[in-house]
């Protein structure tokens, strides 16, 4: 979309008179509001007569008699009779390139004392869903800078992948290392629900200056109102949105898609939502695809995103992740095994699927990684054997060639969770082939004969 055609979209939903509705009541997280035509969606402001205080918000639902508002500040000194304005039809958000370095809350505004933006213009929040005549295939590969990923879950640019993980697993370091390491030209993080204490070690540690010069961070913490987390996921979709129309590669980073949803469980259950799958609103479930189908490849450019999904543990039957799995077209599987024993990042390769790997990697790219994630697979049948001693060699010719090929795989698999370069996505292929020739020779090593004993002195 053209910066005017922007411009008239904006003034499409402009309301052409002032609608004024009464506060009736006031329940939980929630304000009832009669006379007030506005419609689903629209933002109004509560004019609160105890000391003029202005509440922003945003109607959730409408019944027959009154349309029900969720404020984005709390609701202390609301009081019946209140006045409730509808500003806004549709919901906007300012973006354009001077948001590249800054931070946002929950509503597109700075919070890095930076000043205010310039040389913005308006996108909607909700946007249309892209024609799917207008997604071509996905073709190129996204180097990460993670080589387990690189190498046996390769990316392409324009995939949704989800990340799996328990709390505590090292999913925000993966998530910022990536963004650190990508060649995609702009990368745009959403930080949804985090912890307060969280954001700036994720800017400041995670990201790093180097990182945030390409990059808009929008948060909202978990301390903050539902509709702000709502809202801060939105925000960050739609400045992808923009650069993606302006031809760039956008990297999306959304942390993360769990406590979304927790906050339209928050919003659904007010509105009066009958509580579905484990206490989840239907609305739970309709959101999810239209927030994560908005990435993806068009003819313009392309949005790469990355969405972590907090799981219990390594329990992928979760509602969320189900759901999540069911839209996106792959999933990096974080193990608590794996991180207890100091193997990082803990990316279980086996668990882990790209749909698209194929689609970017080359016939010899695609044997080697098959054979590599075999042999990791191999390898776990066969562990507990290993440790206790129960495991005789010569069993078995695939698990003997696991065992001795472990520490090469490892050597691959792992890496520090320090400052890296730019990815680079043909280095990593160039060692997992030398690493697959190393297999090879040791394959060729277990083959071999053992050597008849020397006949003694007689």
């Amino acid at each position: 979309m053209t910066v005017l055609g922007d411009h008239i979209a904006m003034l499409d939903q402009t309301m052409p008179q002032e609608f004024r509705g009464t506060v009736t009541d006031v329940r939980g997280l929630v304000v009832h509001v009669a006379d007030l035509p506005a419609p689903l969606g629209a933002a109004v402001t509560i004019a609160s007569r105890q000391g003029s205080r202005r509440i922003d918000g945003e109607v959730i639902a409408i019944s027959q008699q009154e349309v029900i508002v969720m404020p984005v500040g709390s609701t202390t000194g609301v009081r019946r009779g209140d006045a409730v304005i509808a500003q806004q039809a549709a919901q906007y958000v300012r973006v354009g390139p001077t948001l590249l370095g800054r931070v946002l809350d929950g509503q597109g505004r700075p919070i890095d004392q930076l000043g205010a933006l310039t040389g913005t213009v308006c996108r909607p929040l909700y946007a249309a869903p892209i024609d799917p005549m207008d997604r071509p295939l996905i073709d190129t590969p996204l180097a990460t800078g993670i080589r387990a990923a690189d190498a046996l879950v390769s990316v392409g640019r324009g995939q949704r992948l989800g990340v799996f993980a328990a709390p505590g697993v090292g999913k925000s370091v993966l998530l910022g290392m990536i963004a650190r390491a990508t060649d995609a030209d702009v990368t745009v993080v959403a930080l949804v629900g985090e912890r307060g204490r969280e954001v700036r070690d994720f800017i400041d540690n995670q990201l790093g200056h180097q990182g945030l010069a390409k990059s808009v961070v929008v948060c909202a913490t978990g301390d903050e109102p539902a509709l702000l987390r709502i809202r801060a996921a939105l925000v960050a979709v739609s400045i992808a949105e923009f650069f993606r129309d302006q031809g760039a590669d956008v990297l999306l980073i959304m942390d993360s898609v769990t406590r979304f949803c927790q906050a339209q469980r928050q919003i659904g259950l007010a509105a009066g939502e009958p509580p579905a799958t484990r206490g989840y609103p239907p609305s739970v479930f309709a959101m999810l695809p239209k927030l994560l189908e908005r990435a993806g490849r068009t003819t313009r450019g392309s949005i790469t995103g990355f969405y972590a999904v907090l799981v219990e543990g390594d329990d992928l039957t979760d509602p969320i992740a189900d759901a999540a799995r069911g839209v996106l077209d792959g999933h990096l599987v974080l193990s608590k095994k794996l991180a207890n024993r100091g193997h990082w990042p803990a990316i279980d390769v086996v668990q882990s699927i790209s749909r698209v790997a194929d689609d970017v990697t080359d016939a010899t790219h695609r044997t080697a990684r098959q054979d590599v994630i075999a042999l990791v697979e191999a390898y776990d049948r066969v562990e507990d054997l290993v440790n206790i001693g129960a495991y005789a060699a010569g069993s078995n010719p695939q698990f003997d060639l696991a065992i001795a090929a472990r520490g090469a795989i490892d050597t691959l698999l792992q890496q520090g969770r320090e400052r890296s370069q730019t990815g680079d996505f043909n280095r990593t292929r160039d060692q997992l082939l030398a690493l697959t020739k190393r297999i090879e020779t040791i394959r060729q090593q277990l083959d071999q004969p053992h050597q008849a004993a020397a006949p003694g002195p007689q």
